[in-house]
């Protein structure tokens, strides 16, 4: 009967905490994005509306969206960058800060071509490795086989990591994706993809 008891307990924790969990970060984003702009409204028009902090946020970030995409949008943005980067302190936080969204909104689908595993750093231990091409020019025509460039990231912060060029053949290719292989690194192992197989993946990098 106890152990019964034990068992349903798990299993309605298992159930609940993903699920508790998930609305209380969903109401904790809604609250800060809510809380950007709702303090100015009521303020400045004497209106107390929740969640029209929110829809403002979220229009001023479409526009700002819209104002990147065009000509002179995008030379007020270069000039904002350039006096941010002059700026000692502001220039590293602002990097960074860059960097990470370059790395989960974007996906880095433009440099990253594929996750493989690399035997590093000794014989029996793995590292994740983003392909970001095949090794060209004099180091390539120096070495006796064919290379592959790998970004090996560090945890939790992928943005800073080191280039190896490693042979095509010592490479384990992946199927996951770039992004859930960053997931990966950035939870430190907790977030691990599903794996479905999807056939050979050894030279689908080279045809993105």
């Amino acid at each position: 009967m106890f152990k019964r008891i034990s068992n349903l307990f798990i299993t309605g924790l298992a159930v609940l905490i993903p699920l508790g969990g998930t609305l209380y970060l969903a109401w904790m984003l809604f609250k800060f994005a809510d809380g950007i702009l709702r303090p100015l409204v009521v303020g400045w028009l004497q209106l107390s509306i929740p969640g029209l902090g929110l829809i403002l946020t979220l229009t001023i970030i479409l526009l700002t969206g819209l104002l990147a995409t065009n000509i002179i949008g995008r030379h007020l943005i270069m000039l904002w960058e350039s006096l941010l980067l002059k700026t000692p302190v502001v220039r590293n936080v602002y990097l960074a800060i860059k960097q990470l969204v370059d790395a989960f909104i974007t996906h880095r689908q433009t440099v990253f071509k594929g996750v493989v595993l690399v035997e590093y750093p000794r014989h029996g231990l793995y590292t994740l490795g983003f392909i970001t091409g095949e090794t060209r020019g004099e180091v390539q025509v120096k070495t006796s086989e064919r290379l592959v460039n790998v970004f090996l990231p560090t945890t939790p912060n992928p943005t800073s990591g080191w280039l190896v060029m490693v042979p095509e053949k010592d490479l384990i290719f992946l199927s996951m994706t770039v992004e859930e292989g960053l997931k990966l690194v950035v939870s430190g192992g907790v977030i691990t993809p599903k794996y479905v197989a999807k056939g050979d993946t050894k030279n689908q990098w080279e045809k993105g």
